[in-house]
């Protein structure tokens, strides 16, 4: 059979499934005016994601639809936050619209969700600091902060820990900053913790514990597995450079 019927199969095959999923009609173009490209999309971003569903098909897709379609998760998270009105929408919702820069629609969308039962919610507490934080409303961001770890003693969470750090921090709250960095940096799964510290430390001048930090990191990146390497790569090139 010659390539080309092939290949135009194959396209019909797939504006069919694109009609009876009902995915966006945004692909039937695609795949149309763009005969391998748009299929090969089509394919790794739609049905590779839904029957592999592995984290790294789902990412590839996530990644390949906001070329696509970049208002895709946007539209389905306020879709969601309409319908149910639930905190984990709010949430979702609230970490797209701050990925965007649009901080002041995050916050209200966690501030609408943070009543009766829910006032004292730890996710949408976290998420309304994160939203405060990028806007670089420091005094907002803490006051969150603190109000998750004073209603919600139980719920541990090495990425709030981190965010208080740098909200004392950015608010020059220099030394609270330093012993929370001294708290968290130890025990936090990932590398920038430790990183941050050490970068304080080195504006402060005492420049012998940075380089401690430093040095510990490095070393026990190099002794980590190769995919933690690879995920705290940006980390452990900035602590490479910061080192003396």
């Amino acid at each position: 059979m010659p390539l080309v019927v092939v290949s135009l199969l194959v396209q019909l095959a797939l504006i069919v499934h694109v009609l009876r999923t009902g995915r966006n009609a945004l692909w039937i173009l695609a795949i149309a005016l763009l005969p391998f490209a748009g299929s090969l999309a089509y394919l790794l971003v739609e049905i590779v994601p839904e029957h592999v569903g592995g984290a790294s098909a789902r990412r590839t897709g996530g990644g390949l639809w906001r070329l696509v379609d970049p208002d895709r998760e946007l539209r389905r998270a306020s879709t969601e936050v309409e319908v149910s009105g639930n905190v984990d929408a709010r949430r979702r919702l609230a970490e797209e619209l701050t990925r965007r820069g649009q901080y002041d629609r995050a916050i209200e969308v966690c501030r609408g969700g943070l009543s009766g039962i829910f006032e004292h919610d730890p996710t949408l507490l976290l998420e309304l600091a994160r939203a405060s934080f990028a806007k670089g409303d420091y005094p907002a961001a803490r006051e969150s902060l603190e109000a998750l770890d004073r209603n919600n003693p139980e719920f541990n969470s090495a990425e709030a820990r981190l965010l208080y750090a740098r909200t004392l921090e950015a608010a020059g709250a220099t030394e609270e900053a330093l012993r929370e960095y001294a708290r968290v940096a130890p025990a936090y799964p990932g590398a920038e913790a430790r990183l941050r510290y050490g970068q304080l430390l080195k504006r402060l001048g005492r420049r012998d514990e940075a380089n401690r930090e430093f040095r510990e990191l490095l070393e026990g990146a190099r002794l980590a597995p190769a995919h933690y390497r690879r995920a705290q790569a940006e980390w452990l090139s900035l602590a490479r450079r910061e080192r003396d």
